[in-house]
C-alpha cells in the first residue's frame, strides 16, 4: 500500500516550476497531487504522478535533481475531526509523521492525506489494524 512519490529540488526563481510541469506534460505525465515547500534559495516539489518511471527519467534528462520516496495515501472522512482521529491512532502507536499534504476527492466525500512516516511499515500495519482505508497507487492515480 505504499505509493511512489517524486521529490524535485528546484531553484527558487521564476520559471522553474513551469519548466517541471512543461516537461512532464510533454511526456503525457499527469500530476495527481503535489506539495511545494520552499526557502529563499530553493524548493522541494513533491509530486504524485500517474507514471513515476517516465517522470523520473524525463526530469533527470531535463537536468533536475530528483529522487523517489515511498509515502502512504490515507482516506480520511472530510469532516471536522477526521484528520485528528488518524493522528491520534498514529500518536498512540508512537509513529512519527515526517510530513503530510492533502487533497479532497469530492466524488467520494473524503479527503486523501499523503503521509511520509519514519516507520512506514509500522504505520501501515497500525492504520490497517484500526480499519483505516489506505489507497494503493492505482486507486490514487484513478481518482
Amino acid at each position: 500500500m505504499k505509493v511512489k512519490q517524486i521529490s524535485i529540488f528546484i531553484e527558487n526563481k521564476s520559471g522553474r516550476l513551469a519548466e517541471v510541469t512543461r516537461v512532464l506534460g510533454e511526456k503525457g505525465v499527469n500530476i495527481r497531487a503535489l506539495s511545494l515547500a520552499d526557502t529563499s534559495d530553493f524548493g522541494i516539489l513533491r509530486l504524485l504522478v500517474d507514471n513515476t518511471d517516465v517522470a523520473l527519467e524525463t526530469l533527470k534528462e531535463g537536468g533536475f535533481t530528483v529522487n523517489k520516496t515511498e509515502v502512504v495515501a490515507v482516506e480520511v472522512p472530510d469532516q471536522p475531526g477526521g484528520l485528528c482521529e488518524i493522528l491520534q491512532v498514529l500518536d498512540s502507536a508512537e509513529i512519527n509523521v515526517e510530513y503530510m499534504y492533502a487533497f479532497v476527492d469530492r466524488n467520494a466525500g473524503n479527503a486523501v492525506i499523503i503521509f511520509r512516516f519514519d516507520e512506514i511499515d509500522s504505520a501501515i500495519d497500525t492504520l490497517q489494524g484500526k480499519g483505516i482505508n489506505i489507497l494503493s497507487g492505482e486507486q490514487l492515480y484513478n481518482l
